[in-house]
């Protein structure tokens, strides 16, 4: 076999690159003389080595960035857009989280609430309708003569809150085992018209009327005793009793001993539980209503809230429930029999990037009692 010696310089000034080249023709010519003892492919390989140790040129270098900008740009757009969904997707889950939250807190007092307070039923006297409470933000236009839109949902304070842990319902203001069965004129004992600071007539004015007018309906109060019937034509019954409440002008309800004790109708006509006490269990309301674009929802609470010496319907505790409010809707809904529904809208909405999650349910008022 034949050998074949080659030398390859490392070092290779302009001059010597030419004799490289007259050596590798040379070489090359050598090798195909003498291919009878080498294998056609290592021939091929020993001649074409210096070919394929060639650089790239400038304009194959330029080329290559060009494709490689183009993907990155390409790749920066996709990585954008998944970043951005992402944000998306994750925003809208924690507004429905959210909006879950505050949906349950409602449905939960109504639930377990033995009265609905707000809102009343649609009073045929006005142009606007009472049964249904809208707020918006920004906020919509009022209906009729109403000179503002607000929504508010208030039901009176379930009998399982007890928090300050006496063994007794908070809703059971005097302690006898009973709840809201003797109110005063003003039946939420807050010294308000209505619900204090509440806008009860839907007309976009709280509190403008006497402390007894506890439906803020009319300049009248005390014209709707508890009795089942609409007595003053506005829609709804029961929503404004007096003292006596059942305006029968005795003592609980007459000819029935109300406390259990062997007497019938004894002590003062507004005693309503013939407890020998007079106005000491007024309703509790809970409300939930807008603030801005919080959701709200306002707690009685059975101490001294307000440091004046005792306690009332002003004493009470506030909790955000809900933030980037955009609709409350909540309607009142009256079936056979004398049930009441409640329907409920929620719609929050992330003011960054306008993702907005919408929630409804209907529930029935004491539907869990």
């Amino acid at each position: 076999m034949h050998h074949i010696g080659m030398v390859v310089a490392l070092q290779t000034p302009q001059g010597e690159r030419r004799e490289h080249r007259t050596m590798h023709t040379e070489i090359c010519a050598r090798i195909v003389r003498r291919s009878v003892d080498l294998e056609p492919s290592v021939a091929r390989l020993l001649c074409l080595r210096p070919a394929m140790q060639k650089g790239f040129t400038l304009i194959e270098l330029i080329v290559v960035l060009a494709i490689a900008a183009i993907l990155v740009i390409s790749l920066e757009g996709v990585v954008k857009q998944v970043t951005a969904t992402q944000i998306a997707v994750q925003s809208k889950n924690e507004l429905a989280r959210e909006a879950r939250f505050a949906m349950q807190r409602m449905t939960h007092a109504v639930l377990n609430s033995r009265r609905l307070l707000l809102p009343s039923g649609d009073d045929p006297g006005t142009d606007w309708p009472e049964n249904i409470r809208v707020q918006t933000v920004p906020a919509s236009p009022p209906e009729g003569s109403s000179t503002w839109a607000t929504a508010v949902l208030a039901v009176t304070l379930p009998g399982y809150s007890d928090l300050d842990a006496d063994g007794f319902p908070d809703a059971d203001n005097d302690r006898d085992g009973q709840i809201d069965e003797d109110l005063s004129s003003d039946s939420t004992n807050d010294s308000a018209s209505g619900i204090y600071a509440i806008d009860d007539g839907g007309d976009g004015v709280a509190d403008e009327s006497l402390s007894y007018d506890d439906d803020e309906s009319s300049p009248d109060a005390d014209e709707d005793t508890i009795n089942g019937i609409d007595d003053d034509g506005d829609g709804n019954s029961d929503e404004d009793p007096s003292a006596d409440m059942n305006g029968d002008g005795l003592p609980g309800i007459a000819g029935v001993d109300d406390d259990r004790d062997g007497q019938i109708d004894e002590g003062s006509n507004d005693d309503d539980d013939e407890d020998g006490r007079v106005d000491e269990d007024w309703y509790d309301p809970v409300v939930f209503y807008l603030n801005g674009t919080s959701l709200e929802e306002r707690t009685p609470v059975p101490w001294d809230e307000t440091g004046t010496d005792g306690i009332t319907g002003r004493d009470f505790i506030v909790h955000d429930i809900a933030d980037d409010v955009t609709l409350f809707r909540v309607e009142r809904i009256t079936l056979g029999g004398g049930g009441t529904m409640v329907d409920l809208t929620l719609e929050l909405t992330n003011p960054e990037n306008s993702t907005t999650v919408s929630l409804n349910t209907q529930v029935r008022v004491g539907g869990a009692l």
